[in-house]
């Protein structure tokens, strides 16, 4: 049987995947390894023999769509938190880094541990896979080809033992410090209502307006008077029922939809008036609404304000579904592949605002191969750029920090002319699940026979006495200056 997988690389390849995904989903005391489990199983069929292992291709591979797709979903958020706390916050996640690597560093010395098991036992601490990635691609590109294998299983040995308390070691800091701390989790969600950060399930209700204070301006005045975060959708006076616009001013007796959360739509109503039981988002007469796939590249990646559906088609997004979140739509949100909209239009132009945002499944299901490769090997060419370090020497961003880097502006940037460089959520997730689980079999299988005969000997011992140090004192720290500073 070795002797087969040996020849037959992409069944031990996909052997290892399948045993190890299911086995990531086994919960016990609440958590469950995910889909690091693949690397567990990668280490176990590696240890059987020496040569059965995954080609370094696969690895690489993997992490290069791994770091480029997590750059891609995490662009806008990273740049725009920029904006507001976000220097703040990657300050913090810096020096939090920076005293987890100066306590590596210290176990080093004392332990007197080889430069590779070191980075290995940094990266498994922290459970951070691609600062592994970036330990192999060095040893890989400058170890002498003699003792190249065995320098490049010693940080994945490392990492691999330490791994396992990387994610214990941290559900125990949290416990530990839930019970000191006591955190009042309620009102925490409550503050973040108040900022309008609740995630809270959108609702439609209608309103009769009874105040004549609310009659003395446009709804766009009176939202940014105010400081509303609601989308008014139909207004009726007397029998006549029309979409609101910005220059929209109710009259009492006008019953008026709007679409928010509960805590944003509750002040509303009591300005407004009151709330009835008549539902104007359920008069279909006029009025009709539909759920469409945002799929035509026209109108990707470009905020709703500048798309115009109310003066093309009389038309006008209320929500955007974009994976499992649902959004309130303003005319600053971006369309997304893969987004689906909840549309208001007349019936007779239904067919129509479908057709201009695409309403393909099958469109939304495929990506862009012409602008994902293309921002690949941008990526790529970005990772070889050589930055010289006064007193170190050369360094390279490599294959895990060109790629991410590029993936976080194009992410951003979202399109260039015809080029879309984003791809529907659900692909998105799909290659990222794909590339973390080819690089953790590849590099299990690559050191499974070394990590097997270190294991239970005293330096796996010590090893793993130090990565638990490492991984609970930096979550010990962390919880300490968030809280405290």
């Amino acid at each position: 049987m070795i002797d087969f997988l040996r020849a037959q690389p992409l069944i031990l390849l996909f052997l290892v995947a399948a045993i190890g995904y299911p086995l990531g989903a086994i919960r016990v005391g609440g958590s469950s390894l995910g889909i690091a489990a693949v690397l567990f199983v990668g280490l176990a069929f590696g240890a059987l023999n020496p040569d059965l292992k995954l080609p370094e291709i696969i690895y690489q591979l993997g992490l290069v769509l791994f770091v480029y797709t997590i750059g891609l979903s995490s662009g806008p958020g990273f740049f725009r938190s920029l904006k507001s706390k976000g220097l703040r916050d990657n300050l913090f996640v810096v020096i939090i880094i920076c005293l987890a690597a100066l306590l590596t560093v210290g176990l080093h010395s004392v332990l007197g541990l080889r430069p590779g098991a070191t980075a290995g036992l940094f990266a498994g601490s922290l459970t951070n896979t691609p600062a592994l990635a970036s330990v192999l691609e060095f040893v890989n590109a400058t170890a002498p080809a003699a003792i190249r294998d065995r320098l490049l299983a010693e940080p994945v040995v490392s990492y691999s033992i330490a791994y396992p308390m990387g994610v214990i070691g941290m559900i125990l800091a949290i416990v530990i410090a839930q019970r000191l701390r006591k955190p009042d989790y309620a009102n925490e969600a409550r503050q973040l209502h108040d900022l309008g950060a609740s995630g809270e399930q959108l609702i439609s209700c209608t309103v009769l307006v009874t105040q004549a204070d609310a009659t003395q301006e446009t709804l766009s005045g009176l939202g940014q008077a105010h400081d509303w975060r609601v989308i008014f959708v139909r207004l009726q006076h007397g029998n006549d029922v029309a979409l609101v616009d910005g220059q929209s001013q109710l009259a009492v007796g006008d019953l008026i939809s709007l679409t928010g959360t509960i805590g944003d739509v509750e002040p509303v109503i009591a300005y407004l008036g009151t709330a009835t039981d008549e539902q104007l988002a359920l008069d279909r007469h006029v009025f009709d609404y539909r759920r469409v796939f945002v799929s035509n590249p026209a109108v990707l990646g470009r905020r709703l304000r500048d798309l115009d559906l109310q003066g093309r088609f009389g038309a006008m997004v209320t929500r955007v579904r974009r994976g499992d979140l649902e959004l309130l739509a303003s005319g600053n949100s971006r369309l997304e592949p893969g987004d689906r909209v909840r549309v208001v239009a007349v019936r007779e132009r239904m067919n129509d605002v479908s057709e201009f945002l695409g309403d393909s499944y099958r469109a939304i299901s495929e990506i862009d191969i012409l602008s994902f490769s293309l921002g690949l090997v941008l990526g790529l060419l970005v990772g070889q750029i050589p930055i010289p370090l006064p007193g170190v020497g050369v360094f390279r961003l490599g294959i895990a920090g060109g790629p991410l880097l590029v993936a976080l502006v194009l992410g951003t940037i979202e399109r260039t002319g015809p080029l879309v460089w984003t791809m529907p959520y659900s692909a998105n997730l799909t290659l990222r699940q794909i590339g973390l689980v080819l690089f953790l079999a590849a590099v299990g299988t690559r050191a499974g026979y070394a990590f097997a005969a270190t294991l239970l000997t005293s330096s796996g011992l010590l090893l793993l006495l130090a990565g638990t140090v490492i991984t609970c004192s930096t979550a010990l720290v962390t919880l300490w200056i968030g809280w405290r500073v």
